[in-house]
């Protein structure tokens, strides 16, 4: 576990990472990680795939298209 401590960086506060975990994350400066909410609040950070969006709205449309089908897998 790595303790961040919440800083004003600019007119906002921010988080800085240390090299371990951006290593650990397979990140360098300049790329995006994203910040993904999980049961009970827990937040995950993760590294940013460039086609994050892409693959996120592919599956809203196949969640809309099978909407039924998923609600009946579900049961």
């Amino acid at each position: 576990m790595v303790e961040l401590k919440v800083q004003k960086i600019g007119d906002s506060l921010g988080l800085i990472l240390p090299s371990e975990v951006l290593s650990h994350l397979n990140c360098r400066e300049g790329e995006s990680v994203m910040l993904v909410e999980g049961p009970a609040g827990r937040i995950t950070i993760t590294h940013a795939e460039s086609n994050h969006e892409q693959i996120m709205a592919k599956a809203a449309d196949l969640m809309r298209r099978y909407d039924g089908t998923l609600r009946d897998l579900a049961k």
